[in-house]
């Protein structure tokens, strides 16, 4: 389902194709890293990307890694970065547990989608911000672009499409950096793409 143009807005009646960016690579840290030089170069391409494809709006998690990369776009479509908490990821590593014992956790919330853990959201929590997200766009004359995270949208994936018709390397081994996965009225048309990248 990946391609190096996706698809084409070709109507004027709001915001119904919106592109999700996962953020870029980011630094091996707890808490709320930043990217590596590497992720900060994937972004650039991938804003190049969404310019020419005619995104009309941005958005971003608040969280560092996700800033950085919707920054990075920013540079080069000239959009301003609307921040919308909805798009932040279900579970982070804050450094308070050792990092097998999180992914411990990550794995588990996974399978079990309706597990709050203590410090974040279920999946099924999860998918329904992102969902909500998605619903609550105001009408552009355009495509939108939103930078999020890995677990999140898988999370919504797996609402839209249903476990089965997700593909099974995404839970096991997570999205890819600044891969993109377009949504038109709700419907998954490319997922986790980077053939966009150089």
């Amino acid at each position: 389902m990946g391609g190096d143009r996706g698809p084409q807005a070709g109507r004027n009646t709001g915001v119904t194709l919106i592109y999700l960016v996962q953020h870029g690579e980011k630094q091996r840290l707890p808490g709320d890293p930043g990217l590596t030089p590497k992720g900060r170069q994937q972004a650039t391409d991938t804003g190049q990307w969404l310019r020419g494809l005619g995104v009309r709006a941005l958005y971003s998690s608040p969280l560092l890694r996700a800033r950085e990369t919707a920054g990075c776009i920013a540079s080069v479509t000239g959009l301003a970065v609307q921040l919308d908490d909805r798009l932040r990821e279900r579970l982070n590593w804050d450094g308070s547990e050792p990092f097998d014992v999180f992914l411990a956790l990550w794995a588990r919330t996974t399978r079990e989608r309706g597990l709050v853990p203590p410090k974040g959201d279920s999946s099924w929590q999860a998918g329904a911000r992102m969902r909500a997200f998605l619903t609550d766009l105001p009408s552009a004359p355009g495509p939108a672009a939103a930078v999020t995270h890995g677990g999140i949208t898988s999370d919504l994936l797996r609402d839209l499409l249903g476990d089965d018709a997700l593909p099974g390397y995404l839970l096991d081994a997570g999205i890819p950096p600044c891969a993109v996965t377009a949504v038109d009225d709700l419907k998954a048309v490319m997922i986790a793409s980077t053939a966009h990248l150089v």
